[in-house]
């Protein structure tokens, strides 16, 4: 089953709305945040105690690669690495490009999460 996936313009709904995930039991360890900037995601990440996709979901030999790799290669392999495919990551990656942040949800257990922050 793919991941849960919100594109999101404003960096206080995001926040609203993983409190909200929270809150109805989606543990943080499901629940990424993921932008073009590094500081925007790592502060968004703070601030909600969610995750950034780093070495542990890329597997280390991704994560190295990454780091020689340009930013558009890297935030593909981030998205493809927590269960996108090809062609989604590269229409994904594009939303990235005009200022995105990604809420991504790799396991609801069934909640229907539109319901929930639709």
């Amino acid at each position: 089953m793919a991941p849960f996936f919100k594109v999101y313009h404003d960096d206080e709904r995001i926040q609203e709305d993983i409190s909200i995930l929270k809150a109805n039991k989606i543990e943080k360890e499901n629940i990424y945040v993921l932008s073009h900037d590094d500081d925007r995601t790592n502060r968004i990440a703070k601030n909600t105690e969610a995750n950034t996709i780093g070495a542990s979901e890329q597997g280390l030999t991704d994560a190295v690669k990454s780091v020689f790799e340009k930013q558009g290669d890297e935030l593909r392999d981030k998205i493809e690495s927590v269960g996108f495919s090809e062609a989604e990551t590269s229409e994904y990656e594009a939303e990235l490009d005009k200022g995105a942040v990604f809420l991504i949800v790799t396991e609801t257990y069934g909640i229907d999460l539109d319901t929930i922050i639709g």
